[in-house]
C-alpha cells in the first residue's frame, strides 16, 4: 500500500529543490593556471613559485582567492607539478590538476572539466603569475556576473602599450570576441582594451563547449578566450589598472610587481605615522606592523612578522626578521632575527643578534657584539667586541670589550650565568657550563671554569714577570 504524500511534505520538497538550485547557482570554485615553464624567467624555478615580498606569485592569487570563500580551489599544474605542488600548505579546498602537456589556457580548462565531476555554478579563472589581484577586485567581478546572469564576465583594462597582451572587441555592452596579439592585425592592435586573463563563467555552459575549442592559431593552443563568441551572454568588467593587473613573464616585470607592492604597503604605513627617510632603498614584509612616529632609516629591510613599536629609529643598513622591537628603541647598521628587544634600547652599529634572544629595557648593545639564544635582564651592558651566546645575563651587569662565553665543548652546547650588578672584565673567557653570582668582578684577560659566589672577585692569569734588561736577538744573516 502506497504511503499518501502530504502537503506539508510537498512543500517540503519544492523548498529543498529550491535551496538546491540556489546553491548550484552560487557556488563558486576557482580555477587558477600555472601548468607553464616560464621560459623567459631564465631560471629553474617554476616561474609561479618566484616570490614578491617574500611570498610566491602563486600563493599570493590563491590567498586573494580564499578570501571569496570558494567551495574548492583548482590549481592546474604541468611543469614541476610536484615542486608547486610541495610549496603550497595543506588546505582541503585546494586540489591540484595536471596538464599534460601544456596546450593552452582552454586545454588547461578542457583537463580540469573532464576531471571534475560536477560542473556547476561559477568558475572563477586566475592565471597563477598575476599576484597583485586583489579580493576587492574579484568581488566587484562576481558581482556583476551574478546580477547580469551572465555566461562569462571578464574584467578587461585599457594600456597605452598594450604590447604582448589579447585585445578585446566590444558590440555595445557585450563582448564579440577576444583576439590574441600575435593573431592580430594591423587594425586590431590599435585597440587598447586589453584581456586581464580573469573570467567568471556560468560553468555548466562552459562545460558545454569547452570541448569543441581548437588550436587554429599561429601558436597551434588552445585558448580559452575563444570561449567568449562562443558564448551568448558575455559582459566586460573594465577597470582602472594600478599594477594589480600585472603579469609576469620576465624578472623586470617581476620586479616592477615587487616595486608597485612594496610602494603599497609602505604608503599604508607613511600613512599611519611612519617616516621613511629613503622609502626606495627599503623593504616592509606585508605582515610587519610599525607604530607612530618610528623612522625608517635608508637601506633597512623588514620582513616577516616583525613588530615595531613607537618612538624607534631603526637603520640605516639594519635588517630585522620576526622580531619584536619595544618603544623608544635605537637599531643601527645591525640584524636582528626571531628576538625580542624590549623598551629604551640601543643596538649597534654593526651587532648581530640571532635567534632566541632577548634584550631587556634599558640595555645597551655596542659595536661588533653578537648574541646567541641568550636573555639580557635589564639595563645591563654589552658594549663591544663580545660573543655572548646561550647565556642569562643579570640586571645591571656590564660586559667588558672583547668577552667570550665559550659555549661549545665540540658535542653539546652549555649555558653560562651571570648574577646582576656584576662587572666582568675586558677579554674575560666563560668556559660553560658556569654560573656566577650576583655582584661578581672577574679581571680582565681571565678565563673563567670555576663557579664563582656573591660578591666575589674571580680573576686567573698568570702573574707578570719583567725581565730587566732584555734584548731581542739580531736574525742571522743569510
Amino acid at each position: 500500500m502506497e504511503r499518501e504524500v502530504g502537503h506539508d511534505e510537498v512543500g517540503l520538497q519544492e523548498l529543498d529543490l529550491y535551496i538546491n538550485i540556489y546553491i548550484q547557482k552560487n557556488m563558486l570554485s576557482v580555477a587558477i593556471l600555472a601548468a607553464g615553464k616560464g621560459t623567459r624567467m631564465e631560471s629553474s624555478i617554476p616561474k609561479v613559485l618566484h616570490k614578491i615580498s617574500g611570498k610566491s606569485l602563486l600563493q599570493r592569487v590563491i590567498d586573494s582567492c580564499v578570501e571569496l570563500n570558494p567551495e574548492q580551489i583548482f590549481v592546474i599544474t604541468g611543469h614541476k607539478s610536484k615542486e608547486v605542488q610541495e610549496s603550497i600548505p595543506d588546505n582541503k579546498k585546494i586540489q591540484f590538476i595536471i596538464q599534460e602537456p601544456q596546450s593552452g589556457t582552454g586545454h588547461a580548462i578542457q583537463v580540469l572539466c573532464r576531471e571534475v565531476k560536477k560542473n556547476e555554478g561559477k568558475l572563477l579563472i586566475l592565471n597563477g603569475d598575476v599576484p597583485l589581484i586583489k579580493p576587492e577586485t574579484l568581488n566587484k567581478l562576481l558581482k556583476l556576473h551574478n546580477s547580469k546572469n551572465a555566461d562569462v564576465s571578464l574584467i578587461t583594462t585599457k594600456k597605452k602599450n598594450p604590447h604582448g597582451y589579447g585585445r578585446v572587441f566590444l558590440k555595445e555592452d557585450f563582448i564579440e570576441r577576444i583576439v590574441e596579439e600575435k593573431d592580430c592585425n594591423k587594425k586590431e592592435r590599435l585597440n587598447l582594451l586589453i584581456n586581464a586573463g580573469v573570467y567568471c563563467f556560468n560553468w555548466e555552459k562552459l562545460s558545454k563547449i569547452i570541448s569543441t575549442l581548437e588550436n587554429n592559431n599561429t601558436q597551434k593552443e588552445i585558448y580559452l578566450t575563444d570561449t567568449v563568441s562562443l558564448l551568448k551572454n558575455s559582459l566586460s568588467l573594465e577597470i582602472e589598472d594600478n599594477g594589480e593587473l600585472q603579469g609576469i613573464n620576465n624578472r623586470i616585470q617581476l620586479a616592477k610587481c615587487e616595486e608597485i607592492n612594496q610602494n603599497s604597503i609602505k604608503e599604508k604605513h607613511m600613512l599611519n605615522g611612519v617616516t621613511f627617510i629613503n622609502k626606495a632603498s627599503c623593504s616592509i614584509s606585508e605582515e610587519a606592523e610599525i607604530g607612530k612616529d618610528v623612522t625608517i632609516e635608508a637601506n633597512t629591510h623588514i620582513r616577516g612578522s616583525t613588530k615595531i613599536f613607537n618612538n624607534c629609529i631603526i637603520g640605516p643598513n639594519t635588517f630585522i626578521e620576526n622580531s619584536k622591537i619595544g618603544l623608544c628603541c635605537e637599531i643601527s647598521n645591525s640584524t636582528v632575527y626571531d628576538s625580542k628587544i624590549m623598551d629604551h634600547i640601543k643596538i649597534g652599529p654593526y651587532s648581530h643578534i640571532r635567534p632566541q634572544s632577548t634584550i631587556s629595557s634599558g640595555s645597551k648593545i655596542g659595536n661588533f657584539v653578537e648574541i646567541k639564544n641568550s636573555q639580557l635582564e635589564e639595563e645591563s651592558k654589552v658594549n663591544h667586541l663580545s660573543y655572548i651566546g646561550d647565556s642569562i645575563i643579570g640586571r645591571s651587569t656590564n660586559i667588558g670589550a672583547g668577552t667570550i662565553t665559550a659555549n661549545f665543548d665540540g658535542q653539546t652546547k652549555h649555558q653560562t650565568k651571570i648574577g646582576k650588578n656584576s662587572n666582568i672584565g675586558a677579554n674575560t673567557v666563560f668556559v660553560a657550563p658556569i654560573n656566577l653570582g650576583e655582584s661578581v668582578t672577574t679581571g680582565a684577560g681571565s678565563v673563567i671554569t670555576k663557579n664563582s659566589r656573591d660578591n666575589s672577585l674571580a680573576i686567573s692569569r698568570t702573574k707578570q714577570v719583567n725581565i730587566e734588561n732584555w734584548k731581542k736577538k739580531k736574525p742571522k744573516s743569510n
